[in-house]
């Protein structure tokens, strides 16, 4: 009975700030020492296309949230990148699937050096699910951009394929994880990675696909 109350409010929560006009996306600062704080101008820049090309209002003030916070409720979106070490603790993750199971969102954006830790932390969030591979065929890549051959390549390591994993909770995405594509390199500032405009373009245009998915699932 605690558990259904605590999810009510929780629903309530999402629902309430899916209400609103002005929606913020978060970042998430998490433990361990990896640098939760790297690509500092790709999610603003992600807001700043979002809008002009989707017409979403989406506010262009980024929240930063930890995974034990109570606030976490208040972001319908959650993005979480860096180079290395992740660590949830039993009460971070237990706040991390109570936010996912009621409507909250989390991208993962493996900024090179996250997978395996990040895999190990989100078993603890789901020890039930494991990563599936999104099929090129999956409506995240559909619209409104169209990415026949699933995820970009944006930023090269090792000369493996991007990919895009997804954890199911019952039947529905709740984490996106991109591998090997490192999105936010592309929606970052041009004069920090030196990207082509046709590589940014890339990438801001998934980075809409997902934004869009997110916000009519």
């Amino acid at each position: 009975m605690k558990r259904f109350f605590i999810l009510c409010a929780c629903l309530f929560f999402l629902i309430s700030v899916r209400a609103q006009q002005n929606i913020q996306l978060a970042l998430l600062k998490y433990r361990g020492g990896g640098d939760w704080y790297s690509n500092p101008t790709s999610l603003p820049n992600l807001v700043s296309f979002c809008n002009a090309q989707l017409g979403t209002n989406l506010s262009s003030q980024i929240a930063t949230v930890a995974p034990s916070s109570p606030e976490i409720f208040n972001y319908p979106f959650v993005h979480i990148t860096g180079h290395g070490n992740v660590v949830f603790d039993d009460f971070e993750a237990k706040n991390l699937r109570n936010y996912l199971i009621s409507g909250g969102f989390l991208h993962i954006d493996d900024n090179y050096g996250m997978d395996i830790y990040i895999r190990k932390q989100m078993k603890n969030v789901f020890p039930e699910l494991d990563f599936i591979e999104l099929p090129a065929s999956h409506p995240l890549f559909q619209q409104p951009f169209s990415f026949p051959n699933g995820i970009p390549k944006i930023h090269e390591h090792d000369g493996k394929p991007a990919q895009a994993f997804g954890l199911f909770y019952e039947g529905k995405l709740v984490c996106l994880y991109t591998y090997e594509s490192d999105l936010g390199d592309g929606w970052e500032d041009q004069i920090v990675h030196n990207n082509s405009e046709e590589t940014r373009l890339k990438a801001l245009r998934m980075g809409a696909n997902i934004i869009q998915f997110v916000f009519s699932k």
